[in-house]
């Protein structure tokens, strides 16, 4: 079963929280820059990542899973958060040149079915960066944290998992080092760069980049449902709660 919402939006709010979207995020920006004139989409819980690419970015929109609820976002302005069923997206094919699967797999009922559906909203030559808990981690086995929760994977699982989806790994890193404990906040760059020389497979996070190539066969699955949620023309969606108001490291093999 998936985390509420209201506990992903309490975790990102705390010291431990915070100290993970900036190293998170200092790997996103590094990898896609500010997402200049490209379409963006989350899946999972991406909202704290989202907010760094609203403004450049042409579109930019969170689509949450129906299980865990949707939050009210951005908290001003138009909203561009939406539900979704993890095997049918409400989005037109091939529509996001860049999308971020965050807090998503992990407790997925079908990982290739969501992922086969991240293929299809995707535009050709289109990146995606699929980040998941890291299987040999610590964080994996924290409740307190949302890498707590489902299953963890491992660098190959991800590989396998996204190829088998029609999407080809062109990048890899790792993040989240420190120990899943909010007095760590603090020290949380400095265990960034310690842990990426001295014990790079026990991060918390393994970050996977992948291109979907425009020669791909399109795998068999479900197909988008009639209506389709077009970003740009949106109606808010009911919340449970209103909230109250970086890098992958290119290693190409």
């Amino acid at each position: 079963m998936r985390r509420d919402v209201l506990e992903l939006r309490d975790f990102y709010a705390s010291r431990l929280g915070q100290a993970t979207r900036r190293v998170v995020g200092r790997k996103l920006v590094e990898a896609w820059g500010d997402a200049g004139a490209l379409d963006v989409m989350g899946l999972g819980y991406a909202t704290p990542y989202l907010e760094m690419f609203r403004g450049p970015a042409r579109r930019t929109v969170a689509a949450m899973p129906a299980q865990q609820g949707v939050e009210v976002w951005p908290a001003t302005g138009a909203v561009l958060a939406c539900l979704a069923e993890e095997g049918a997206l409400p989005f037109p094919n091939a529509l996001f040149d860049r999308i971020l699967v965050i807090h998503a797999l992990e407790e997925a009922e079908n990982p290739l079915e969501l992922m086969r559906e991240v293929w299809r909203v995707l535009a050709p030559a289109g990146r995606v960066i699929v980040a998941a808990a890291n299987r040999r981690g610590v964080w994996c086995n924290a409740e307190s944290t949302p890498l707590g929760h489902g299953a963890p994977f491992t660098r190959g699982q991800l590989e396998k998992l996204v190829r088998d989806a029609q999407l080809e790994p062109v990048a890899w890193s790792r993040a989240l080092f420190a120990p899943p404990l909010q007095w760590t906040a603090g020290w949380a760059d400095g265990f960034e760069q310690a842990g990426q020389r001295l014990w790079p497979a026990f991060s918390g996070l393994i970050m996977l980049e992948a291109v979907k190539q425009t020669f791909a066969v399109k795998p068999k699955g479900r197909r988008a449902p009639a209506r389709v949620f077009v970003p740009g023309v949106l109606a808010p969606q009911p919340a449970r709660k209103a909230p109250n108001s970086p890098a992958i490291a290119r290693k190409h093999r």
